[in-house]
């Protein structure tokens, strides 16, 4: 699995821990931004993880900015996508297997990092549940 990560300034040195936890997981993560914490538009950001993952370059993404509101509302403009801004482990679950939840979206300003780093690895390990779930998504997927 590749995931794609993104962040505006308020979530970039989140983004960098969740980088690092994932690369030392032996995850294949691509970085699309940015790259500091100077002032940015993050729905640039997140244009460049949902483009990544609708072409079909990665399989999931995580996107980060400082609620996670801004990203989750940038990023479900586009109809394959479905990115769900979690605040804790179970909503992270629940993103997967009832919505088969394909964006991440974390608040760095609301979480606190070893919060946002069980969400993430759970978020991977979780599966979609199918079945009566399926057909739900299926309503507002391509």
């Amino acid at each position: 699995m590749k995931i794609v990560l993104a962040a505006d300034h308020g979530g970039f040195l989140l983004k960098e821990i969740i980088k690092e936890k994932l690369l030392q997981s032996g995850r294949a993560v691509v970085d699309v931004g940015c790259d500091s914490v100077d002032s940015v538009d993050y729905p640039d950001y997140a244009e460049k993880a949902v483009s990544a993952i609708v072409t079909g370059a990665c399989d999931r993404g995580i996107l980060v900015c400082g609620t996670g509101i801004g990203m989750s509302i940038a990023a479900n403009r586009h109809r394959n996508i479905r990115a769900a801004n979690c605040f804790d482990v179970a909503t992270a679950i629940l993103s997967r297997e009832h919505n088969n939840a394909n964006i991440l979206c974390l608040g760095a300003r609301v979480l606190d990092t070893d919060n946002a780093l069980q969400m993430v690895m759970t978020w991977l390990d979780t599966e979609f549940s199918g079945g009566r779930h399926q057909q739900r998504v299926a309503k507002f997927s391509a």
